[in-house]
């Protein structure tokens, strides 16, 4: 079955078969480890590489988690042939993360989807469990170019 035959979460399930990680999540260690229907799950584990100025990872690290988990929740509900891409992603921190919080998850959930608009929300939570911050993003649904 091509691409353009397989729906979202055909491919991103195909994806997940194969072992097929981004180069961006290969360079982040954040890894796509589960998917279905809506539901989008990336795990990381942040350490020193990560951090600012601050002594604390990166605002961006948390914000590329939630932005992948929100994409890849969207991308679930695509039908043969869309595509998609963040129009806006709204991210508040809740708690700093750092090389103690240990293995970091992004739960990404798919809130609604149109043939020009996808919406989606997700959360990150430490390895304890806290939540550390929560983003809703916009899509932009399109046909994909041949």
């Amino acid at each position: 079955m091509s691409d353009k035959a397989m729906n979202g979460l055909e491919q991103v399930q195909a994806l997940l078969a194969g072992g097929v990680q981004p180069p961006f999540g290969r360079k982040m260690g954040v890894s796509l480890v589960e998917a279905s229907e809506g539901h989008a799950v990336f795990e990381g584990t942040p350490n020193e590489a990560h951090y600012n100025p601050m002594g604390t990872v990166h605002g961006g690290y948390a914000a590329a988690m939630l932005d992948s988990a929100c994409g890849i929740a969207a991308h679930t509900g695509l039908q043969p042939g869309q595509a998609y891409t963040t129009a806006e992603i709204k991210v508040s921190y809740i708690r700093a993360l750092s090389a103690q919080s240990g293995t970091v998850r992004a739960v990404g959930k798919l809130v609604s989807i149109g043939r020009r608009a996808a919406f989606a929300e997700a959360s990150l939570y430490d390895e304890a469990g806290r939540l550390c911050a929560t983003a809703t993003s916009t899509l932009v649904v399109f046909e994909a170019s041949t």
